[in-house]
């Protein structure tokens, strides 16, 4: 009797042990029509879009001073881990998981169940649908880490780990199934968003300024100094994140057809435009073109162009990334005015680039370009620009009060700025033990 319950007991656990396998068999190559051209140019893609955390890292931490260098490069790394995590446990169903009302996803893929090597028709037809998962966990990663420029040099590192992992859930995650989920209420209304526009820099951009207005000024601000500490890294930075961009825009056409080519191109087309526009604005402005505003002109025209770059073409991405170039340096200025501290400009990169692009969008998108999309202002459709403002809005005023909540709930249980002290030591020493510099 005894051998026989357990030899019955093994054989179960056998099965569950090989369910997920079976499950997945089932969906192998040859099974559905996985084109090995396209999960080639996703993997490529994904492993590029991984490279611009690292990258974000050396940039933002080229801008900080030295004492703060491992903290600031800590922000991005650690994200990498995290946010995977919480995206294979369940970030991914969240955000495009089966449907719940247009707001979410359920959680019937929580822990990737159902999340196999059969291609997901809905999303990407031609790839295995984990190989989709891991593309957009690369998204997921890097947009928390954008944030954490509004509050370089002040932040404990605690209360930022809280932060982020509550963020991407209740931000990045709903956000995300409204643009791009099938049932999403503002994919079903129209909004356009290639590659992030919306879903990655407009949360991230109004985030930083919650983040910024709440958290408040670093000790001196606009009374000391404080300039980069290594503009070398932070130039090496923007170039890993222009590399990267390739596959964070043109992997957004999930195919290595057409459509990839005309968004690899206009991405390029636009980071060019705003590096140009940028060093011009800056050079009549103060009379000197710098490496830092040319590297930053790069990133601004590369996140202007994000959720437009499968939708329009080189023309428009020209004016696009132009615009980028001069719009956000005006708005790089105007923290000075206000007198509020974005440490490394997320907002005034991110925030308005990803408001200008996704606008502009509504411009210029036509469906000679991609069928998928929608004709905008300038081809007779009005009606798009105004799907798309409302879009990038609303997104924007969820992203900031949601943040503002945040911030608020972790300083009242357990604080969410380092002291006066630990702030003149620099955060590397206080919050990890460390210096990234030995003399």
């Amino acid at each position: 009797m005894f051998r026989s319950r357990m030899n019955r007991s093994l054989m179960i656990l056998g099965a569950l042990m090989l369910f997920p396998a079976m499950a997945w068999a089932e969906g192998a190559p040859g099974a559905q029509k996985i084109d090995s051209g396209d999960t080639a140019w996703m993997l490529i893609s994904t492993a590029l879009v991984m490279l611009m955390t690292p990258g974000l890292a050396l940039f933002y931490a080229g801008m900080v001073r030295r004492k703060n260098v491992l903290g600031t490069l800590m922000h991005s790394f650690i994200a990498i881990a995290l946010v995977s995590v919480q995206w294979i446990l369940i970030g991914y169903s969240l955000a495009f998981g089966p449907d719940v009302k247009g707001i979410i996803g359920s959680l019937d893929w929580a822990g990737l169940s159902g999340v196999g090597l059969a291609p997901n028709p809905d999303y990407a037809a031609t790839v295995p649908h984990l190989a989709f998962m891991a593309y957009q966990m690369m998204f997921a990663v890097i947009t928390p880490a954008l944030i954490s420029g509004a509050f370089a040099e002040r932040m404990k590192f605690s209360a930022y780990l809280v932060f982020a992992l509550l963020w991407t859930t209740l931000v990045y995650d709903p956000v995300a199934h409204w643009v791009w989920g099938v049932g999403g209420w503002m994919r079903q209304m129209g909004a356009l968003d290639f590659a992030g526009g919306i879903v990655v820099h407009a949360t991230s951009g109004f985030s930083a300024l919650a983040a910024a207005l709440f958290i408040g000024k670093r000790k001196g601000f606009l009374q000391e100094a404080m300039p980069p500490h290594d503009l070398p890294m932070t130039v090496l930075g923007a170039g890993l994140l222009w590399f990267g961009w390739f596959g964070f825009n043109a992997g957004s056409a999930l195919a290595s057809g057409e459509l990839a080519v005309m968004a690899f191109v206009t991405t390029h087309t636009a980071a060019v435009a705003g590096t140009l526009t940028w060093t011009v604005a800056e050079w009549v402005h103060r009379g000197k073109p710098t490496m830092f505003g040319a590297a930053t002109g790069a990133i601004a025209g590369l996140a202007t162009i994000t959720p437009a770059a499968g939708f329009v073409g080189p023309m428009p991405a020209l004016a696009i990334g132009g615009a980028a170039g001069i719009l956000c340096y005006t708005a790089l200025n105007a923290k000075t005015k206000f007198r509020y501290d974005d440490s490394l400009d997320a907002f005034g990169v991110h925030g308005v680039g990803g408001t200008i692009g996704t606008v502009m969008a509504g411009m210029f998108a036509s469906v000679a370009i991609n069928p998928a999309g929608a004709n905008g202002l300038f081809f007779g459709n009005s009606h798009l620009l105004s799907v798309q403002v409302q879009a990038v809005f609303l997104v924007a005023a969820y992203s900031f009060i949601v943040s503002l909540a945040l911030f608020k709930i972790i300083d009242m249980t357990m604080g969410i700025r380092v002291t006066k002290d630990e702030e003149t030591e620099g955060l590397d020493l206080t919050q990890h033990g460390e210096a990234g510099y030995t003399h």
